[in-house]
């Protein structure tokens, strides 16, 4: 059994559709972030960062549990205990680990800080919005270059699809048409009508909810 201790974020949507995508038997543990759960003392002993998501694999390596975290740890770690959504080729793991880092260098942290001035921020705060504006916009550009005659980042569905797939999800939020990048559009259609990833967010909503 794999415990995620979670709520619905971008990160934490990662795990959880990695987890439906997989078939791998999991629980929610819902922390609330809003509350500052994430600071408690029993949370802060799964992770020195105080951040969602965290899971606990309690068939580990070895038999023996581990506990992880970073959604981009956590998921490279599911696909291979899973064996699935994960090339086998070393020259195709080394391209999908390529696009992991940037999504995890540029996509998430960018679209993260544009949430905030776009949602949270004052309004005179002017320049920070347009400037992670523009580079979000960058970054949706080169996505969907990428995505120019494939159906998915690394040809065939990923972790690598599940890490970026929720960033787009918020588009709204960054105030992006996704009809200016179609081929992001495209695909991320195709991922948003995945039965897995349908499940996964409602799970996921849900157990939040009930958490209040």
């Amino acid at each position: 059994m794999i415990v995620q201790y979670n709520w619905n974020t971008s990160n934490g949507y990662k795990v959880a559709i990695a987890l439906a995508e997989m078939g791998l038997e999991n629980r929610i543990r819902p922390v609330n972030i809003g509350a500052d759960q994430q600071f408690s003392e029993a949370f802060s002993a799964l992770t020195p960062n105080n951040k969602i998501p965290v899971i606990v694999d309690e068939a580990g390596p070895g038999g023996a549990p581990i506990t992880i975290f970073e959604s981009g740890a956590i998921l490279t770690y599911l696909a291979e205990k899973s064996g699935k959504f994960w090339p086998s080729d070393p020259r195709e793991r080394i391209e999908a680990l390529q696009w992991m880092y940037w999504q995890m260098s540029g996509l998430g942290p960018n679209f993260g800080q544009l949430h905030h001035f776009n949602r949270v921020a004052p309004d005179d705060q002017v320049y920070a919005r347009e400037r992670f504006t523009t580079e979000v916009r960058r970054l949706y550009g080169v996505l969907d270059a990428r995505l120019a005659g494939r159906d998915f980042i690394m040809g065939d569905y990923s972790i690598v699809d599940m890490m970026c797939w929720p960033w787009v999800a918020r588009h709204e939020w960054q105030k992006v048409d996704l009809a200016d990048f179609p081929n992001v559009e495209r695909w991320f259609r195709a991922i948003g009508a995945r039965p897995a990833v349908i499940r996964a967010r409602a799970e996921l909503d849900a157990a939040c909810k009930a958490a209040g």
